[in-house]
Formats: structure tokens, C-alpha cells, sequence
């Protein structure tokens, strides 16, 4: 039955006209998208309904309809055609946001990693049979280096885009600060290089490579991680994204804003940006009292939970071809 249906939406893709045709990118880490089920094998006991968070179902099924209507609000004309997810579980968590959730009559399918992270989260990339037909896929593993826990895979998906061109899409989700900015870098820089192979053997094989990189970089855009990046014939598409004079970043810590995520792009994708922003409307906010201004509306405060979406905002990139 999918591949039936596979085949119908690769029929009507290659089928409309190439003229005039956009691409819509949205980058969003999910804040902690787990289900509230055990998993032996990972450390995911703090969102378990008997656990102190209280993770219960219903605040699961809560969380996945406020990811999906934030995603949902980031278009006025239609839905993103891609969308690069990080802090997400499982499979379990990646069927009920694409099928049972608001966003279930999208028609979103998705690919993810299944990565050695200790509490289990990974990222994924949804995408509309429409506007994008996958080819290929492979997850892309990290050698930890010294002192490195076990980390996210990178994503990789290649496939091709309404106007027929070969599309190579990478979601990151790069190791945090934990530990501190200089002590933890080597760790995200580990991630940098393995990305920056894989960018290379692309470029080798063809210069002219359509290659958009999204995801959570724990990095700025002036850092030492995403400047070695862009050494490679790459551009941070989102470095001036803003929303408002009250929003300048993706994530605020102590009052002060901050974008650790991106969205990178090869020469022949960056010559094609139509806009690039910070998506902030009022409902993804909230007053934040000890340093005054807004900061995105989590799903807990500390260990309060408040019926949130994410202490991140998403990215918005859309792209003419």
C-alpha cells in the first residue's frame, strides 16, 4: 500500500509544472519529545508518568498537538515541504506526530536515526511525497572522542525536489554545552568533521551539489564550530535571521538570546534564498519576569509544567529553484 502510494505521489510530483517552485524548510528542536514508556536500553525514566516530571499521556498527546501547530503555523501558503526535527525519541513518537496528531492530514512521512545517545533522542526529517521524493538515506555515525558520551547520529537524506534537481539534506543535533563552552567544543567539533567529510565527498563528486544542513549546533554563528563549517563552501543561510525587535535569537538562557540553530546551504542553494526568519508569533511566548522581555514558551519551567511547545523557536527558510 506505501509503495503504491510512494509511486502516486512521485507521479504527481514530477508532474507539475517547474516553474515558479519554492521550497519551505523549518528547523525546530522539539525540547525533550518523548512518549511515556520505558525503554530498557536508554535513560528515559525522568519522562515516565510515575516519574517527578509526570509524564503522563495525556501531556504526551498534549505536547505532540503543540509541536504539530507549530509547525503547521510557520506557512500562510500551504505546509513546509521539509522539516528537520532534533530531541526526538523513537519511531512511536515520529508515527503519532505524522498520523494521529493535528498535523496527521499533512501527509508527512518521515526518516530517523536511531542513535547510541544515552536517553535516547534523535532527529528526523519529515517530508511531503509531493514537493520531495527521497532516493537514499543513511545515518551517520560519531566516533566519540576523549571524555565524549555517545552522541546523535547525523542524517542524511538525498532525494529529488518538484523541478527534477538532486537535493542532499544533513539534520544535526551537536552535543551540548554540558560541562562548559571550551571543555565540551572538541566534542562538537568531533561532529563538525565528520560532517564536513561527508560535504566534501559530495562536493568532489559534484561541485555544483544542492546541500541544505539544519539542525541544533549548541554553537552561534561567529563560533569556532560553525565557522570551521562554513570553510567548506558552505553558508549559514539563517546567520541575520531575526523576528522582532523583542526576539533576536532561537533560544534564550539568563535573559540574554542566543542562536544555536542553523541552516546551512552549499553556493547553489544560497544564490536561491527567497527569506530566512526566526518564527515567533505571540502564542510560541512568554513574559519572562526575572530579566524582563519574552523567551519561548517551554513545556516546563524548571520542573513546573505549563502546557508549553519548546524552549526553542523554530527556523524558517524558503528557497526558490
Amino acid at each position: 500500500m506505501m509503495r503504491s502510494f510512494g509511486r502516486l505521489c512521485a507521479v504527481m510530483l514530477f508532474s507539475l509544472p517547474a516553474s515558479a517552485q519554492s521550497l519551505t524548510l523549518v528547523e525546530l528542536n522539539c525540547e525533550n519529545l518523548f512518549d511515556c514508556r520505558n525503554d530498557s536500553l536508554k535513560q528515559d525514566e525522568e519522562y515516565l508518568p510515575e516519574a517527578t516530571r509526570h509524564w503522563t499521556s495525556r501531556r504526551y498527546w498534549r505536547k505532540l498537538n503543540n509541536i504539530a501547530q507549530e509547525l503547521l503555523s510557520t506557512c500562510d501558503d500551504g505546509i513546509p515541504d521539509l522539516i528537520a526535527l532534533c530531541e526526538v525519541e523513537n519511531d512511536t513518537v515520529m508515527h503519532d506526530l505524522t498520523k494521529r496528531s493535528l498535523l496527521r492530514n499533512a501527509g508527512y512521512e518521515y526518516v530517523m536515526t536511531d542513535s547510541p545517545d544515552l536517553r535516547g533522542i534523535d532527529v528526523a526529517l519529515l517530508y511531503s511525497p509531493f514537493s520531495f521524493a527521497p532516493v537514499r538515506n543513511c545515518r551517520i555515525r560519531i566516533t566519540p572522542v576523549g571524555g565524549m558520551r555517545p552522541t546523535r547520529d547525523i542524517l542524511y537524506v538525498c532525494g529529488l525536489t518538484v523541478t527534477g534537481d538532486t537535493l542532499h539534506v544533513f539534520v544535526v543535533h551537536a552535543p551540548s554545552r554540558y560541562g562548559g563552552e571550551r571543555y565540551s567544543r572538541p566534542f562538537r567539533m568531533a561532529v563538525a568533521d565528520r560532517l564536513c567529510q561527508s560535504v566534501d565527498s559530495l562536493q568532489m563528486v559534484a561541485a555544483d551539489a544542492h546541500i541544505l544542513i539544519a539542525g541544533d549546533f549548541n554553537d552561534e554563528a561567529d563560533g569556532p564550530v560553525l565557522k570551521e563549517i562554513c570553510k567548506h563552501r558552505l553558508r549559514n543561510l539563517t546567520k541575520d535571521a531575526r523576528s522582532s525587535d523583542s526576539v533576536r535569537g532561537t533560544y534564550r538562557y539568563k535573559g540574554q538570546w542566543g542562536s544555536i540553530d542553523h541552516v546551512l546551504g552549499s553556493r547553489s542553494i544560497y544564490t536561491k534564498v527567497d527569506t530566512a526568519f526566526i518564527h515567533a508569533p505571540k502564542f510560541l511566548l512568554e513574559e519572562e519576569t526575572l530579566y524582563g522581555g519574552y523567551r519561548p514558551r517551554r513545556t516546563y519551567n524548571g520542573m513546573k509544567y505549563q502546557q508549553g511547545y519548546s524552549d526553542h523557536l523554530p527556523l524558517v527558510v524558503k528557497i526558490r529553484f
